[in-house]
């Protein structure tokens, strides 16, 4: 009797597997069986192929690139997972200038990139006026090439004005969509319906959105992580960003565990079928937690490696979390270290732009 109990358990999974992708999206308790599910080898792979053959409808056996620009580390929040956060005396704090930004872009212009991604900490210090001038160059100087900032919360003013500047794309990741583990990862001035509004807001204003969440992190459960997966569906963003929660030592969360490998893979390979033309990107968290972790993020259903352009002498300043991979390298050699790693695994990094383009004027 266990026996087809286990083989009717199996149809069922697969069964969800198969509605998922053909409706882009499931019941909630249907998201949390399968998200239970996710150790299941033989119900990964077939998850895995699906999303394998969905990318690749969109986007072929390219991987897009984006070079990582993290121009500060100083941030006014306090977030309790993040190792820049504002009470982490330990942290050694820098600020890139303008002339470093463009710099970082140059080399990797000449290195094939053409998405620059102006990533930091929320730091007063670089006000709206600065931004734009930083955004405004940029463009200036390679006009060829999207720019993608991610430098949190901002009021609808000065994300209209960083568009008109020349901002494409910006990155807010929700990490929780659900307001009672928000205010267990974040102080009580940070609301999680602020954060929602701004992402609603930069999609009203025309960006290429994206959000994403953590894997793993304190007190997460998998009702949450279903509700992450229904709130994306909602959002419908251009980019999805999701990686492991890794420990950073000098923070609350020092002592939790890193999340798993298995369930990060699993999640990147549902998003890929309910948001089958979102740019996925195989995140360092991933190469950090395992060596072949990006590459497993492309098999999985990833499309997008974001290789760092900052200068190396503040790599490791800028750390979220432990043990981050690539900080000593130079951007060449993560650019080429990188193309050799997807080559051998049948993809190919290419240096288109990789703009976000509806389903309706795909199908079109």
């Amino acid at each position: 009797m266990s026996h087809l109990k286990n083989i009717e358990k199996k149809r069922y999974l697969f069964d969800l597997i198969d509605r998922l992708e053909k409706n882009k999206i499931l019941e909630k308790n249907q998201l949390c069986e399968l998200i239970s599910n996710n150790e299941n080898t033989e119900l990964s792979e077939y998850l895995f192929n699906k999303a394998r053959k969905t990318s690749k409808i969109y986007f072929g056996n390219k991987i897009y690139t984006r070079g990582l620009i993290e121009f500060t580390n100083y941030c006014k929040n306090d977030c309790y997972y993040c190792g820049i956060r504002r009470s982490n005396t330990k942290a050694e704090r820098y600020r890139l200038t303008e002339d470093d930004i463009l710099n970082c872009c140059e080399q990797g212009h000449e290195l094939g990139f053409r998405t620059f991604v102006l990533q930091g900490g929320e730091d007063g210090f670089y006000t709206d006026e600065k931004i734009c001038k930083i955004l405004s160059d940029v463009k200036l100087n390679f006009p060829d090439c999207a720019i993608t900032l991610s430098i949190g919360e901002r009021s609808e003013q000065s994300y209209l004005a960083f568009a008109k500047a020349g901002a494409d794309r910006f990155l807010l990741r929700h990490e929780t969509a659900d307001d009672e583990h928000y205010s267990m990862l974040h102080p009580d001035n940070l609301k999680l319906e602020n954060r929602k509004n701004c992402l609603f807001t930069l999609k009203k204003l025309g960006y290429q959105v994206g959000t994403g969440f953590m894997v793993g992190s304190p007190f997460q459960s998998v009702e949450n992580l279903a509700d992450d997966l229904l709130f994306i569906h909602k959002l419908q963003p251009a980019m999805i960003g999701i990686g492991p929660f890794i420990p950073h030592k000098d923070t609350p969360f020092s002592d939790f565990s890193q999340g798993m490998l298995s369930l990060t893979l699993f999640l990147i390979g549902m998003l890929r079928l309910i948001i089958p033309n979102a740019n996925i990107p195989s995140t360092t968290a991933l190469g950090t937690i395992d060596k072949q972790g990006r590459e497993r993020g492309i098999l999985a259903g990833a499309n997008v490696v974001m290789p760092n352009l900052s200068p190396v002498k503040v790599r490791k300043k800028y750390m979220l979390y432990d043990n981050k991979i690539c900080t000593g390298e130079e951007a060449a050699e993560c650019r080429f270290c990188l193309s050799n790693r997807i080559k051998s695994i049948g993809y190919e990094l290419t240096v288109d732009r990789g703009d976000f383009i509806a389903l309706d004027k795909l199908k079109a």
